[in-house]
């Protein structure tokens, strides 16, 4: 979970996750997005992936980024209920549907 959250840490990451939500995008798409170098894009991307918080597929020369969702609302709850803000039940919930 401190992967997770350490991508979450960085509010150009937590962008590169909203644009994600959105659609995927190939890493030029949202590196244009952003007035930073490719190099820093990268170890963005880097980051998450490291946290699987993204899936990133090789299309001829681009690579393409989608979002993994239940990857991040895993971790959430996981916070959430360590913290007491929701009980183990309510996760269950969110689990079974």
């Amino acid at each position: 979970m401190s992967t997770v959250f350490k991508a979450l840490s960085d509010p150009t990451r937590r962008r590169v996750l909203e644009l994600l939500r959105e659609r995927p995008m190939t890493a030029g798409e949202l590196a244009a997005e952003f007035d930073v170098s490719k190099p820093t894009m990268s170890a963005h991307f880097t980051v998450l992936k490291d946290a699987n918080l993204v899936d990133a597929t090789k299309d001829g020369k681009s690579v393409i980024y989608r979002i993994k969702l239940s990857v991040l609302e895993d971790a959430l709850l996981g916070f959430a209920a360590a913290f007491g803000l929701c009980s183990t039940s309510d996760t269950e919930k969110e689990e079974t549907g």
